[in-house]
């Protein structure tokens, strides 16, 4: 893997339950995931130990789009996550490996994202951003306390 990496820290006002589902509800990821300007679509997701996914990312502006997946390393219910992820294009190469922790908190969720083997031609600080965007998105829908009948 390549050493560029990313490592991200929250606490999130929700149950590690709802958090862990959302990294892995189609539906929830395409909500969530896609940073400021992209909209996503998800072509392929199983939610299990060896299983894959699929998604593509669509800039809204000028409707460019990359499609990027892999698979699920590592699943421990409401509290890790581990999977790969590689783009389709040849010219962003390597697998990324993507690490979620979540920790209950006395006021919800402690979150850590550790994101590496990014592709060296995509600055760390571009996918810091990025990461940021997803994450206060992700906060927006898990935070919400809807309740209905």
């Amino acid at each position: 893997m390549a050493s560029n990496s990313v490592r991200l820290h929250r606490v999130l006002h929700a149950p590690p339950e709802r958090i862990y589902r959302a990294f892995l509800d189609a539906g929830a990821l395409v909500k969530w995931l896609p940073p400021n300007g992209f909209t996503g679509t998800v072509h392929q997701l199983d939610a299990k130990i060896g299983g894959q996914y699929r998604m593509s990312f669509t800039n809204f502006t000028t409707g460019h789009g990359h499609s990027f997946g892999g698979e699920y390393l590592e699943l421990v219910p409401h509290a890790r996550l581990r999977y790969t992820g590689k783009f389709e294009d040849q010219n962003l190469p390597g697998v990324m490996q993507t690490t979620v922790d979540l920790r209950a908190v006395f006021f919800g969720t402690d979150l850590n994202v550790v994101q590496e083997g990014i592709p060296e031609v995509i600055p760390a600080e571009a996918c810091y951003l990025g990461w940021q965007e997803s994450l206060a998105l992700l906060a927006k829908l898990v935070e919400a306390e809807i309740r209905q009948p």
